[in-house]
């Protein structure tokens, strides 16, 4: 491949939008998904051959490791949104200042996040009502398990650049290769060492680490803008402030989100332990569907990042309504499949018939309704890449965040069932997406019809 088709492949204000942001996305969908299937190993290993109480340990932290790892996927898609604008309009200073200033960013707020994620644990889970004989696990899983965030920091921010530039394929290898790490590893600490818990949280931070280190080099090898030299990290502070303004807002919003999810797993956990159970079993269909949208909501922000950065504002609108499409065609599909196909799923982690049971209610809610996330979500992601991301999480917070935990003391509290606590997420991603839909239509209408003038340096939240 000539260096010239190489670049064109990268540009992605060119081209057939339809085309290009299936291929662009579908490496990330390989890695997103092979991401949910590593973790999925991680609560299947420790099911079936952990202790009799490990996998509820493991599935009552999933939400609250959520809470701080969606601070860093929040800061990497900051990084990944500027790095995409400025590549669009041809400022190589200023990509070379975001890559070096985000590195220091990413790995501070990374480290900061262990010791308070580390301390916030075990008051957190009992305010939770997490069980008395799963508290210890689960306690003692997240300290290790956090001890992979500063990695978890720099694999994000590099993901964030390398596929703002269009490259989604080395991101892919790398997290393959830990992957496949992850798994040997969970084999070996859980079924040989009998290490359980302790095995999964080691094997994973490990990975981590691997992924990391793999992405680091990337950067420091490419030809690219982005290339990442050592002696030339500095926090530069318009670009701190660009990253953070960008970032921050976005991991906030999925922070936020996570604490809203903890008044949920709050209602679960007032349910037997059996339901503890299905419930953490049946949220690995979330995460594998989840992060196949996922995909395509990166693309928008890429897609539409590069071609607000370059001027071309018709192909704005043209992304966002292509990439909806693709993620909610996703969400009708793998949401179908997991109602129809639920047990056989189910059976990986728990040979438990009650605990499949129990992890069906949970299933054909959300297989019926995944779908209806992507409007919010892919609408929340074309404004990440319009430069917007203070207003949308402010719409997250109260539609899918304040709104969760009052359906949790209100409608919940009267019926006590697990469906009325199931039945909150299609109804706040309902009142979510209508309000980011209007808020997108008044910023597209400002910035590309009524002032079509795009100024890169004016874009304010």
């Amino acid at each position: 491949m000539t260096e010239e088709k190489a670049l064109n492949q990268k540009d992605l204000t060119t081209g057939s939008p339809f085309k290009k942001i299936f291929i662009f996305s579908l490496p990330l969908m390989l890695s997103n998904l092979l991401q949910v299937l590593f973790n999925m190993s991680d609560v299947a290993v420790v099911g079936r051959f952990g202790s009799k109480e490990a996998l509820g340990s493991v599935g009552s932290t999933t939400t609250y490791v959520i809470l701080f790892t969606g601070i860093l996927i929040g800061l990497g898609s900051g990084v990944n949104a500027l790095i995409a604008r400025f590549l669009g309009s041809k400022d190589e200073a200023r990509v070379s200042r975001i890559t070096h200033t985000g590195f220091l960013v990413c790995l501070i707020i990374g480290v900061l996040l262990v010791g308070l994620g580390s301390a916030l644990v075990r008051p957190m889970l009992i305010l939770l009502n997490t069980k008395p004989e799963l508290l210890e696990d689960a306690v003692l899983y997240v300290y290790i398990v956090f001890a992979g965030l500063p990695a978890l920091a720099i694999y994000n921010y590099g993901n964030g650049i390398l596929s703002a530039d269009g490259d989604t394929k080395r991101p892919l290898i790398f997290l393959a290769s830990a992957g496949v790490i992850n798994v040997a590893l969970n084999l070996l600490f859980v079924i040989v060492c009998s290490l359980s818990v302790v095995g999964v949280a080691l094997a994973s931070i490990i990975s981590q680490y691997i992924s990391a280190i793999l992405i680091i080099i990337a950067l420091v090898r490419t030809k690219r803008p982005y290339q990442l030299k050592f002696q030339l990290l500095k926090i530069y502070k318009k670009e701190a402030k660009e990253i953070l303004s960008l970032g921050l807002p976005a991991g906030m919003q999925n922070a936020i989100f996570s604490m809203a999810n903890l008044f949920i797993q709050s209602g679960v956990n007032s349910f037997d332990t059996i339901m503890v159970e299905g419930n953490a079993a049946a949220a690995n269909a979330d995460s594998l569907v989840y992060d196949l949208m996922a995909a395509f909501y990166m693309a928008i922000a890429s897609f539409i990042a590069q071609n607000y950065g370059a001027g071309k504002k018709n192909n704005i609108l043209k992304c966002y309504f292509i990439g909806l499409f693709y993620s909610c065609l996703i969400g009708l599909v793998f949401g179908l499949l997991f109602v129809l196909l639920g047990r056989n799923f189910l059976s990986l982690f728990s040979s438990d018939k009650e605990v499949v049971e129990a992890g069906m209610k949970r299933l054909v809610v959300m297989g019926c309704s995944y779908f209806i996330s992507s409007f919010m979500d892919a609408t929340i992601a074309a404004l990440r890449g319009l430069g917007k991301t203070l207003i949308p999480a402010i719409l997250l917070i109260l539609g899918s965040c304040v709104f969760r935990i009052i359906w949790v003391y209100t409608i919940f509290a009267h019926f006590k069932t697990i469906p009325s606590l199931y039945f909150l997420y299609p109804v706040s991603w309902i009142l979510t997406a209508i309000s980011v839909i209007l808020y997108f239509i008044y910023v597209y209408r400002k910035t590309c019809i009524i002032n079509p003038q795009l100024n890169m340096d004016n874009i304010q939240n």
